[in-house]
């Protein structure tokens, strides 16, 4: 095997990584350029409470049948 700075084919490996770099380097541009940035709506939630009725109305039922099923005990142990 030849060695390439004797050779003169050192230019062409310089010639090879300077191309890719530049192919990376153009790649780069053209995705930073054609790249779409889409504004993102800001949610805002309620802050109050929403009176629901019949929310309630199940809330009590389900808490009256727990309640007879289920006794806690006086001392968490």
């Amino acid at each position: 095997m030849n060695n390439p700075f004797e050779t003169g084919h050192i230019k062409n490996y310089i010639l090879l990584y300077v191309s890719v770099v530049v192919i990376m380097i153009l790649f780069f541009i053209a995705a930073t350029l054609f790249r779409d940035i889409d504004e993102v709506e800001k949610k805002s939630f309620q802050t109050q409470p929403s009176d629901v009725s019949h929310a309630k109305k199940i809330r009590q039922n389900v808490d009256e049948v727990n309640s007879t099923r289920f006794k806690l005990m006086p001392k968490g142990y």
